[in-house]
């Protein structure tokens, strides 16, 4: 199986302590680059979430971000009311030997310690969270992959055409240097020169040689097989992909050169179209 390096997924969560929510998106990039934005009470795990991308991918430009929205704090204060009274019989007090003055009750809120917020464990909610992320990351590799059977199948239907073409390439050439044979004797009787015949006969044979693509016929079709090979294979196989693709490049440059008549011309021109469509998908491949 091939993987595709775009692709976005996202993972919600609710709890006693809140919601929360991760989303992971990514995009073509040479190498493994990961971005990741986290709340600050959080921030501890950014080590363990690049870890985690590493061990499950290869290449690709991944932003990853977590909205993180706990339970409103203030809807369960607590008062200590012993050092609320404390702290008024003592500001009574200050009052009384200075002879003026009232008591703010916003201010006896504020003494440290009146308001006691309950504390998150956030060691069990960071656990929480790195096992929704797991399932985040689950479904982004699932959505990768899915995206990369589309580009599966398409890459083997352009190979598939350049097949055909190398076959019709290859049942044309015998037609196309016979004809060739006929053109060159064709011009001596022109000219009316009168050429030995093993001369000749050396002429054409140089002349076939020039214009025989049988070669890079094998070629293609050897690459064919071979990129077949490695996409069966699967993992992270774009950069033998895209060598490939440059292989593919290189015989069709080739057949172009050595192009004598409209027919090869034209399934040159074909064959780098399909290389061309196939090599813009492979660029996403991871």
């Amino acid at each position: 199986m091939i993987h595709s390096m775009t692709a976005f997924a996202r993972q919600d969560l609710n709890a006693d302590w809140g919601n929360a929510s991760w989303e992971i998106r990514s995009v073509n990039q040479r190498y493994l680059e990961t971005y990741i934005r986290l709340p600050e009470q959080l921030r501890s795990l950014e080590p363990i979430l690049r870890e985690r991308f590493r061990k499950r991918l290869q290449r690709g430009k991944v932003e990853c971000n977590l909205r993180f929205s706990p339970i409103n704090e203030q809807s369960s204060l607590t008062i200590n009311t012993t050092l609320a009274n404390q702290v008024i019989e003592q500001a009574n007090w200050v009052i009384k030997q200075a002879g003026s003055g009232v008591i703010n009750p916003l201010e006896i809120l504020n003494w440290p310690g009146v308001i006691a917020a309950p504390e998150q464990d956030m060691d069990a909610i960071s656990t929480e969270l790195l096992a929704q992320f797991d399932l985040a990351i689950d479904h982004f590799i699932n959505a990768r992959a899915s995206e990369g059977d589309n580009l599966k199948t398409m890459i083997v239907t352009r190979l598939h055409a350049i097949s055909e073409l190398v076959t019709l390439v290859r049942t044309q050439m015998p037609a196309i240097i016979d004809w060739q044979r006929q053109r060159l004797n064709k011009k001596f009787e022109e000219v009316q020169v009168q050429i030995d015949p093993e001369r000749l006969e050396q002429e054409l044979v140089l002349l076939a040689q020039k214009v025989d693509v049988a070669e890079e016929l094998d070629r293609l079709d050897s690459h064919v097989s071979e990129t077949q090979k490695i996409m069966a294979k699967g993992g992270a196989c774009g950069r033998r992909l895209d060598f490939m693709m440059q292989e593919f490049n290189r015989e069709a440059n080739t057949l172009a050169s050595k192009s004598i008549n409209s027919e090869i011309t034209q399934a040159s021109v074909e064959l780098k179209v399909l290389i061309e469509q196939m090599r813009e998908q492979i660029q996403n491949n991871e």
